[in-house]
């Protein structure tokens, strides 16, 4: 027991035998009631936790237990099939309730003169207390049960359905049923009615909480984009669509154009730090700190493979150059290297310290690999031998990029320092000294004339020249931690970015910035330094996709003017719903008064400040849109 004012724990009981399953408070909350796997029911005074009661009589162990409303009564179910109300001024067992088999969920209605529970007959029992008796069987076919909740007026029941994935609403006294909602993908979960009884919530396993409001089929979806940070994205120009990975443990796939999410990847059971497309489109591999790697069909999602093999969490996966062989590195010290035909490990190689970073070669016949130790090592795809190792830095790498011909690799380190190293002799040609805190990040640009450097603590970005070892430029402007740097596919553009929603674009000649986005505080949620939230779409450098730790996935398009630049939001996916930005509805042919209201739910507006010349590709986009909206996963939905 503990005190919330200051956390202190102020008393402690074991006197179960065994491991509790259950436990809930009186409703005036001077008692506390414990069902456990010892088969026993026990109530606690809670100033005192003293045992002032222990409830013998099941057989198998105890499910559930909840008090009633008046606080007189106790109920327990247990795997023996029955449910027990034991009275709670004498101790003595009132009634034994069975029939139907194992019990799913039970209720007190708001009165305390009935009960409703649920079981695996696919059968509601409403059970008077006082004659123990029942006095209402709800039904409906085959249709399971798996959750059940009175209305805070005690005329209503709502169930959830554990194979048709329909929530019902009934009549208590007629025990017919009024409503069947439906829009849930999978078995719904638990039910439960809001305070006022105006509303009810359902969860279900298809990762969607609902709000349906009683006396209308229509719900609120209350989750629809990742519940957790967004740790990687990747692009495929094939499909026009990006790939994000998250902590939630799964992969979206969503359409550039709309911002729709086609689908979602599930099967990673710990934080997913990397996505990442073949180089033919067709595959998607991903790691996660499930110790796993999975490779994915990239059309319709579907899991080909799940690599096991390591025995901690997995750092980096990347694809060889001929899309036939997957690595990954693991803070276990090796990397493996996956054959996608066979789904074998073909070789592991095993270093000295934890893997950080892994890039093949651009001819796909070396695996360079950086460590926690500051070491980096050249690794034979083939063989599986170490080539050559790369000693000098005095703390872990967190950034490594081969050059664009190959012949260097650069090195971004927690000491400071990015090196340049002779991919032949393994002989350190370059050190670059600036950075004031670690470095995570270095990219070379385009041409390969140019190495940029990025300090998450210092936020900063360094621009060095290959030909004179010089420092260019140093962008300074980052209110927070730097994450991810980018060259625009033309090199003459650099963005930084960060885990919290802030941005800069530079102009890479001058050093000056060219556009900013000011960071969001709520986003405020930490993250990997492994992750990478920035991608381009276009080697016009006319687009780009960012996402955040708090979850949300942006659309942007670059517009040039001059020597200027201005960038405007396309889509974004915040606060669980999709906000189009300057999209104009008025003088659009061809849109009904729903199309018109769907847009402007979600964000599109009768004076854009930017406006399409052509007016026939204006109205073929936006009703492209519409037609996307209204077959996905839209706020407000109502079944058919």
């Amino acid at each position: 027991m503990y005190t919330t004012s200051n956390w202190e724990r102020t008393w402690i009981s074991c006197a179960h035998s065994i491991g509790g399953t259950s436990i809930a408070y009186s409703p005036n909350g001077d008692r506390i009631v414990s069902g456990s796997w010892d088969c026993t029911v026990r109530v606690w005074d809670v100033a005192t936790g003293d045992c002032l009661f222990i409830f013998i009589g099941h057989t198998n162990w105890v499910r559930g237990v909840a008090y009633s409303p008046q606080s007189d009564v106790v109920a327990s179910w247990s795997d023996d099939i029955t449910i027990r109300l034991w009275d709670v001024r004498t101790g003595d067992c009132r009634s034994t309730l069975s029939g139907g088999g194992y019990t799913y969920d039970m209720t007190f209605s708001p009165s305390g003169d009935s009960i409703a529970f649920c079981s695996e007959d696919y059968r509601v029992r409403l059970w008077d207390i006082a004659t123990g008796e029942c006095i209402r069987r709800l039904s409906i076919d085959d249709k399971g049960f798996s959750s059940v909740a009175y209305s805070p007026q005690g005329d209503q029941i709502v169930t959830s359905g554990s194979h048709d994935m329909a929530v019902r609403l009934w009549d208590v006294e007629t025990g017919e049923c009024r409503q069947t909602m439906t829009g849930h993908a999978s078995s719904v979960s638990k039910v439960l009615f809001s305070p006022k009884g105006d509303c009810f919530a359902s969860v279900s396993y298809d990762r969607m909480v609902r709000l349906w409001n009683v006396g209308s089929r229509a719900s609120q979806k209350i989750s629809n984009r990742h519940s957790g940070g967004v740790t990687g994205l990747s692009y495929s120009p094939k499909w026009n669509q990006i790939a994000s990975s998250s902590s939630d443990s799964t992969i979206r796939l969503w359409d550039v154009a709309t911002g729709i999410c086609n689908h979602t990847l599930s099967g990673h059971t710990g934080e997913v730090w990397k996505i990442l497309y073949s180089p033919q489109e067709d595959q998607l591999v991903s790691c996660s700190s499930d110790m796993t790697v999975r490779l994915w069909d990239a059309e319709g999602g579907a899991s080909r493979y799940i690599f096991i093999g390591h025995t901690q969490n997995i750092n980096d996966a990347a694809f060889s150059p001929q899309g036939n062989q997957v690595a990954s590195a693991s803070d276990d010290m090796t990397v493996r290297l996956w054959n996608l035909e066979t789904g074998e490990c073909q070789h592991v190689l095993t270093g000295e310290a934890a893997m950080w970073v892994i890039r093949y070669s651009s001819q796909g016949n070396q695996i360079a690999s950086s460590s926690s130790d500051g070491t980096m090592n050249l690794w034979d795809v083939e063989t599986g031998a170490c080539q050559q190792t790369f000693s000098g830095h005095t703390s872990g790498i967190r950034g490594m990029e081969y050059s664009p011909d190959g012949n260097q690799i650069a090195s971004a380190s927690e000491d400071t320092i990015v090196r340049l190293w002779d991919v032949k002799t393994g002989m350190c040609s370059h050190i670059f000294i600036g950075h004031q805190w670690g470095a995570i990040r270095v990219v070379y640009s385009p041409g390969g004339e140019q190495v940029a450097s990025a300090s998450r603590e210092d936020k900063t970005v360094r621009l060095w020249d290959l030909e004179s070892g010089e420092c260019r430029h140093t962008l300074v402007g980052h209110k927070n931690e730097i994450s991810t740097i980018a060259y625009s596919p033309k090199g003459n553009l650099i963005v930084s970015w960060s885990d919290y929603g802030e941005a800069r674009l530079w102009d890479v000649e001058t050093g000056d910035c060219r556009w900013t986005l000011d960071y969001d505080k709520s986003a405020n949620l930490g993250g990997s330094l492994l992750s990478y939230n920035f991608v381009w779409m276009s080697p016009e450098a006319d687009s780009f996709i960012t996402a955040d730790f708090a979850g949300s996935v942006r659309a942007w398009e670059v517009v040039e003017e001059g020597n200027r630049y201005r960038i405007r939001m396309r889509w974004g996916l915040t606060n669980s719903q999709l906000v189009l930005e300057e999209t104009c509805v008025q003088d659009v042919q061809g849109l009904s008064d729903l199309n018109r209201r769907l847009l402007k739910q979600r964000g599109a507006t009768g004076e854009p400040n930017l406006r399409l010349r052509d007016a026939s590709k204006k109205a073929m986009s936006m009703v492209s849109v519409v037609s996307k909206l209204k077959s996905s996963t839209s706020e407000t939905e109502t079944p058919n």
